[in-house]
């Protein structure tokens, strides 16, 4: 068994107007919480303002996923993230859904978690819209940690397709591109990551395997 650790951290912001609510999407953070699980990692689930994380009613499944009960069982109680969250770990995923697109770019905590993380050298993956927590997090000189990096992330089509770009406090594709990121996309709702030294990023929810199989790469050769 592998003595990995990986520090997950999802959103706990519930809506994106009045009449529609969002949260943490499901797949993006079940599939990599699994794929982590049977790498033998010892995986910390964290949420911004810990307990009950909320999950975007579109992304529950009308049928019960029954390999997914373990990771859901983990959101009803999470631990809020702290800044001592930023030593002890190999590795630290951001999960998706439009939550994060409000609460992670505003936490001043995950900004320190993950430039600590960045320092270290460890792992950094997030999926869909998860890398809106990199957008304002930087190294301790202040350089933006995507500047000159390949990235992916929900790109605007995607977001216009949607019709939520209306409602977006930013689009994150003109966000990553803006903090001097190299963005890259596959075709709309087609599974597309990439991984760039210890940065690895997907695109959508369809991306969440291709993302954890590249986090789980990166980890082993840490």
């Amino acid at each position: 068994m592998s003595n990995k650790r990986v520090l997950m951290v999802v959103t706990n912001h519930t809506k994106i107007t009045d009449d529609h609510k969002t949260g943490l999407w499901l797949e993006e953070y079940a599939v990599p919480y699994n794929a982590f699980k049977e790498q033998g990692y010892d995986v910390k689930v964290t949420s911004i303002q810990g307990g009950e994380v909320p999950l975007d009613p579109n992304s529950i499944p009308e049928e019960e996923v029954a390999e997914w009960a373990e990771a859901k069982e983990q959101l009803k109680d999470t631990a809020k993230l702290s800044k001592d969250d930023a030593e002890g770990f190999d590795g630290i995923f951001l999960p998706g859904g439009h939550g994060t697109m409000f609460d992670f770019p505003e936490s001043e905590t995950l900004q320190y978690v993950l430039q600590k993380h960045a320092e270290q050298g460890n792992v950094i993956g997030s999926v869909c819209h998860g890398p809106s927590g990199l957008v304002n997090a930087t190294y301790e000189d202040g350089t933006s940690l995507v500047k000159g990096k390949t990235v992916a992330g929900f790109t605007d089509s995607e977001e216009i397709g949607m019709g939520l770009d209306v409602h977006m406090p930013f689009m994150l594709e003109t966000e990553l591109r803006n903090k001097g990121a190299n963005f890259t996309r596959g075709e709309d709702w087609t599974s597309y990551a990439v991984r760039d030294g210890n940065l690895i990023t997907g695109q959508n929810p369809m991306s969440s395997e291709s993302a954890a199989e590249k986090m789980v790469e990166a980890l082993k050769e840490k």
